[in-house]
């Protein structure tokens, strides 16, 4: 895909490079010089590329973990990339923020957009705090203080809670003893899950309903938890319907841009909710309520996760939506806003001087629907095929999966290409996975499954 991008480039219209040079010969356009982390991700690289589009300078930065150089580093739309040095345990997080600020003074950075991972969630809070007391750039991120209470699930919920917004019923849990009281004080018929508050990859998929069917089957499935004081876990009630996501971006309390989509525990096909949906309306006044509450300095990414039990309902004030959790970060959902050149204006209102009204609100009016081929073909193709050879699997099953990836590759786009700057897609996978998989083996480190938009292994 990406030799064939190359050769037809010079024969097809590139709207992008058209676009940015049109911005860019306006009179009074002003550049800015933006600086993107995460660029590994789908998510950060969908955001250098809008900047881009939009006529901006754009750096990117990404920490390159077991030396695997990030697909971001060589898209077409970073001036430079900078890798970034991570936390240790000897300096803890002082060698990732003087890695970010030294790029900020040197670059003389605008804007920093903050896309990274939920390893560094906290860190990145503290560099927005360090940044904007020593530079003049502006972070689109938290501070430490907001970030740690969304990101923490238990804190999340309680804050909610004081903004009078539903609640599923939650409590915080740092002994096993604790959760066997609770769940035979629960009503009848009402059934809980337990969720790690760290982060613990190879419980993340556990959804067993609490309580069992009996009490010895509970106890027994509580003592394979490791609670403690130093590893708490939240006890939620188990909310029965369906799951959805948003990713919105907030500047000084008021929401720039949102989407909604409907979601899954690992999420890799994104098509967005139509904008005048009920339960779309819904989920965005939630987020407008949280963005208020916020006040003026609640500024950056804010992507939240909803049970929903009636989606269907037509008005929008009766449905009821169950938060689960709260990802103070930019979401990969952000990719539905590709190609609009306009929410980049939400973020340049950011910067004192920028003149962009300031409760106009983006919301994706295309109908792209998005995947991954290196997903998909795993998971539609060669699982699906090994499945049927082995005879563990009927062949209707095997053609319903190879037709769903002959459509989403010919009629749904992927996340990481575009046929202006392919080299991001085939870098990918022919480069940042072999690599990733070799270190693996090197190492002996062993993982249960991938998600390719976010380039995370989930260890087991």
């Amino acid at each position: 895909m990406s030799s064939i991008s190359y050769l037809l480039n010079p024969i097809l219209h590139n709207k992008p490079e058209e676009s940015r040079r049109n911005v860019r010969s306006k009179p009074g356009f002003q550049p800015r010089t933006i600086l993107v982390t995460g660029v590994g991700m789908t998510k950060g690289l969908v955001l250098a590329r809008s900047f881009y589009e939009a006529g901006h300078k754009v750096l990117g930065a990404d920490f390159e973990a077991n030396g695997a150089p990030v697909c971001g580093r060589v898209s077409r739309a970073l001036t430079s990339f900078h890798p970034l040095r991570k936390p240790d345990v000897v300096s803890g997080s002082a060698p990732y923020l003087q890695s970010l600020l030294d790029i900020i003074i040197t670059e003389e950075v605008d804007i920093w957009v903050s896309c990274s991972g939920v390893a560094s969630a906290v860190d990145d809070g503290m560099a927005k705090e360090i940044i904007e007391a020593r530079t003049d750039c502006k972070a689109i991120q938290y501070d430490v203080k907001t970030t740690e209470m969304l990101h923490e699930k238990h804190s999340f919920i309680e804050h909610t809670k004081s903004l009078g917004l539903t609640v599923p019923e939650t409590f915080e849990i740092t002994k096993r003893n604790t959760v066997e009281e609770l769940l035979r004080n629960t009503p009848h018929g009402r059934k809980f899950i337990m969720k790690t508050i760290g982060m613990d990859d190879s419980v993340r998929a556990d959804m067993t309903l609490l309580p069992k069917a009996t009490q010895e089957e509970t106890s027994r499935h509580i003592a394979r938890l490791k609670i403690s004081e130093k590893t708490p876990w939240i006890l939620q009630q188990f909310i029965k319907g369906k799951e959805y996501c948003t990713h919105s971006l907030v500047v000084n309390g008021h929401v720039k841009a949102f989407v909604a989509c409907p979601s899954a525990e690992l999420l890799m096909h994104y098509e967005a909710l139509p904008a005048d949906s009920s339960l779309s309306r819904a989920m965005l006044a939630f987020t407008k309520t949280y963005a208020e509450g916020g006040g003026q300095g609640f500024t950056g990414h804010l992507s939240f996760d909803f049970m929903v039990e009636d989606p269907l309902s037509n008005d929008a004030s009766g449905i009821v939506l169950y938060p689960i959790e709260c990802n103070p970060r930019a979401h990969t959902a952000v990719a539905l806003f590709n190609g609009m050149q306009s929410m980049i204006d939400g973020y340049l209102s950011v910067l004192p001087d920028h003149s962009a009204s300031e409760n106009r609100l983006m919301i994706p009016q295309r109908k792209d629907k998005y995947y991954w081929v290196g997903h998909d073909l795993v998971t539609k193709v060669i699982l699906p095929t090994a499945q049927f050879l082995t005879l563990n699997t009927s062949l209707s099953i095997l053609l319903s999966n190879y037709k769903i990836f002959l459509l989403h590759f010919f009629i749904w786009k992927d996340g990481t290409y575009e046929i202006w700057d392919p080299l991001p897609w085939w870098w990918l996978y022919h480069v940042y996975w072999p690599m990733q998989f070799l270190s693996c083996i090197r190492t002996g480190r062993k993982w249960s499954r991938l998600n390719v938009s976010t380039t995370k292994m989930f260890e087991c």
